[in-house]
């Protein structure tokens, strides 16, 4: 399919809606191509907000996914494609989160206890307490096993991109997910928080791709 040239001349290729056309989109954005950054965005920014607001909270994602995207914005030149397009962002995305994490680590230290303000409520993503439920039984997760959890089995990122973003090998990451279901599995068993959810769920085959969806 021929693409379509851009403001500053540049042959922006359409999105295909795969991971091929992410990285398209990602290497025109580099070229300066905004309408393609924007699409990048687009296609992109619920996985990433999901995956920051189990990271860290849901009241910090929309700031933190902005923050990412900022990042993008001014590292875009850097992608060679060694990695999908959605590899590099949620590794970034990553890195955001921690750098969230240590941040409010050092408030803490640094700020006396009756002094901290309190969490902001989460806004997105919470349909009925089942997601909260799910939420806070994800947020008991110890880090590693939450984003590897979530990584495989709420965005669906086969083992293989989850052991890319977070670098680690592919066994770890199959060790820390099977521990965070039985610990979820374990927690379920004594609340009737959610009927159903992701713990069973096996969608991050080897080879398989979860659909992206949107925040609500």
């Amino acid at each position: 399919m021929p693409g379509h040239q851009a403001d500053n001349g540049v042959v922006r290729r359409p999105y295909d809606g795969g991971m091929d056309g992410l990285d398209g989109l990602l290497s025109d954005a580099a070229g300066g191509d905004r309408l393609a950054f924007s699409s990048f965005v687009r296609a992109t920014q619920a996985d990433v907000w999901r995956f920051v607001a189990h990271l860290v909270d849901a009241g910090a994602a929309d700031d933190l996914t902005q923050e990412v995207y900022l990042r993008v914005l001014r590292s875009a030149a850097s992608f060679r494609g060694e990695a999908s397009a959605r590899t590099w962002l949620l590794a970034i995305a990553r890195r955001v989160a921690a750098d969230e994490i240590r941040r409010r680590q050092r408030q803490r230290r640094n700020t006396p206890a009756a002094t901290v303000a309190p969490t902001v409520a989460p806004t997105q993503d919470e349909g009925h307490a089942g997601t909260l439920a799910v939420r806070e039984l994800i947020a008991e997760l110890e880090p590693d096993r939450r984003a590897a959890f979530v990584l495989t089995q709420v965005l669906g990122c086969p083992y293989a991109e989850a052991a890319a973003v977070l670098e680690v090998p592919v066994g770890t990451i199959r060790s820390r997910v099977a521990r965070a279901r039985e610990q979820l599995m374990a927690a379920l068993s004594d609340t009737d928080a959610v009927a159903e959810g992701p713990f069973n769920d096996r969608r991050a085959a080897d080879g398989s791709h979860g659909a992206h969806r949107r925040p609500r």
